[in-house]
């Protein structure tokens, strides 16, 4: 017998003053029996880091032909490739010949450095990368307010990001390693 999905809803207000992006976001995730907390978590933070009312999740694990989350404009070219963990260099060089901005979220505690050190020097030839990684304290902080309904507020302001619900406020800044040219 296979394990169990847990559905998670999602109501994410966010207020974004870097971009001047203020919305409301209401989503569903299937937390699958392989998945970490902290995989959750990354993908959620992804979303909030880039919102827009035309972000979407896709199959994502499902499909190697589409990243975890894209945003499309309205003649469906890919504006936005968001990828989450440690891409290969095929992976990333396909996403950014796809797509006018591609993002790495890098969340393993560990070996995402080790990743990065390895591959900096590939990954810095792609024009329209950019890499972020998203400290390990905040994920592991943030897995404590993972419930299946979550009323998550968002702020950010000069990169910093503020993300409170009814209980607790976590706060950090992401780690860019690499921002698109």
């Amino acid at each position: 017998m296979g394990s169990k999905v847990n559905i998670l809803k999602v109501n994410l207000n966010v207020s974004d003053l870097d971009r001047n992006y203020y919305q409301e976001h209401k989503f569903t995730i299937a937390h699958q029996p392989p998945e970490t907390e902290i995989y959750i978590i990354a993908h959620i933070l992804a979303f909030t880091l880039n919102a827009h009312e035309r972000l979407v999740y896709t199959k994502g694990t499902d499909t190697k032909h589409e990243p975890a989350i894209w945003q499309k404009d309205l003649t469906d070219a890919i504006e936005l490739w968001i990828e989450i963990g440690e891409a290969d260099e095929k992976r990333a060089r396909k996403a950014c010949s796809r797509a006018k901005h591609v993002i790495i979220y890098t969340y393993k505690k560990g070996s995402s450095a080790i990743w990065w050190e390895k591959n900096s020097s590939r990954f810095n030839l792609f024009k329209n990368l950019s890499v972020i990684s998203l400290p390990a304290q905040a994920l592991e902080d943030l897995t404590s307010m993972i419930d299946r309904t979550m009323e998550w507020q968002c702020t950010i302001q000069d990169r910093h990001v503020w993300i409170a619900n009814k209980d607790r406020t976590v706060e950090f800044d992401p780690i860019v390693w690499k921002e698109q040219e």
